[in-house]
């Protein structure tokens, strides 16, 4: 299906991504008895976000499944069913409990369709909000992607918007290896046009959101909404921002990346999680060893959150990672010359 900034051409149906995501889960569990859903609140509750809201009164308890308070025991179920043949997607409430099913995540799922030489596979989803911006302080706000990223056999996924979320999932869902699903929680509002029948966007596919020729940015998640968003701000300015939203961290399509490198000559990487360690390294170091790399003309710049955990304070948290003035002020003065 043909794209533009993300969204089929000519569609005239918005969702949220939430509303997104529930309807991937419906579609795709209405046809395929495989796939189910499992982990804390998802049933009745509905999910910690709504997202499986209304499944388990359509395909039952036994395919909608609570669990109790034991991210290990999500994980490890997952991993299990996915073995012998199911389907599931796996609901961690909070990245940042995902800690707790590290072992069963990194030792068991990457590792397993290697270690037996492709005899046996793990077709599981493990769905997680991530991100600050709800006031719930430093334990409930992290953005730890690269740390799966980090990880041989587990591939990264984060969508930006309603259309990417919907498209990305059902991929997901389908694909054989062990897929983290990223979703981050402003997002969940946010509306874009999406399509009613079922369609795919593959796991590595590079997006261009915004065509410009003065500057790359590399922007990921909710960054990329603040990027079109500063893009627009300085397009008053006469600057033009060109938005790459990788959409899959893992695999990465860096083709598009180096592409808009070469043409515009700088670049910034513009991500949620803490600059030390985070995806932003991993952008720059692509362009570094590239072709792009002699069309530099200006040392490639990070705008990343702060090496600090999240703040409950609202200011301070703000404060914590990069707004969309940020963004803005980075740009300008990388476009100007002005480091």
């Amino acid at each position: 299906m043909p794209e533009q900034n993300g969204h089929p051409n000519g569609a005239a149906r918005e969702l949220t991504v939430v509303e997104a995501l529930r309807e991937a889960l419906n579609q795709i569990m209405a046809i395929d008895e495989r796939v189910f859903v499992i982990g804390e609140d998802v049933g009745v509750y509905g999910g910690a976000f709504g997202v499986s809201a209304g499944l388990v009164q359509a395909y039952g308890a036994d395919r909608v499944i609570d669990t109790p308070i034991s991210e290990a025991g999500i994980a490890g179920a997952c991993i299990g069913a996915a073995l012998t043949g199911m389907r599931p997607v796996g609901e961690i409430q909070f990245m940042d409990f995902v800690t707790i099913s590290m072992e069963q995540l990194v030792l068991q799922a990457a590792k397993i369709r290697f270690m037996f030489g492709g005899k046996a596979t793990v077709p599981m989803v493990l769905r997680t909000p991530a991100g600050s911006g709800t006031g719930a302080a430093a334990q409930h706000s992290e953005s730890l992607e690269n740390w799966f990223v980090h990880v041989p056999g587990l591939k990264v996924v984060m969508p930006s918007n309603a259309y990417d979320a919907k498209g990305l999932l059902l991929s997901a869902i389908q694909d054989d290896n062990p897929v983290i699903f990223v979703e981050h929680k402003l997002l969940y509002k946010t509306k874009a046009h999406v399509p009613e029948e079922m369609y795919t966007i593959p796991l590595s596919k590079t997006n261009v959101a915004r065509q410009g020729k003065h500057l790359t940015v590399i922007a990921t998640s909710v960054m990329v909404q603040r990027a079109l968003q500063a893009a627009d701000i300085l397009a008053g300015e006469g600057i033009e921002l060109e938005v790459i939203d990788p959409r899959t961290l893992m695999p990465l399509d860096d083709a598009p990346i180096i592409e808009s490198v070469i043409k515009t000559g700088k670049a910034m990487v513009v991500h949620e999680a803490v600059k030390t360690g985070g995806f932003g390294g991993e952008i720059v170091a692509r362009i570094m060893e590239s072709e792009a790399f002699g069309y530099l003309e200006a040392p490639v710049r990070r705008v990343a959150g702060l090496d600090i955990p999240i703040p409950y304070n609202r200011t301070l948290e703000m404060n914590t990672v990069p707004q969309v003035q940020n963004i803005v002020d980075e740009a300008r003065k990388l476009v100007k010359g002005e480091y």
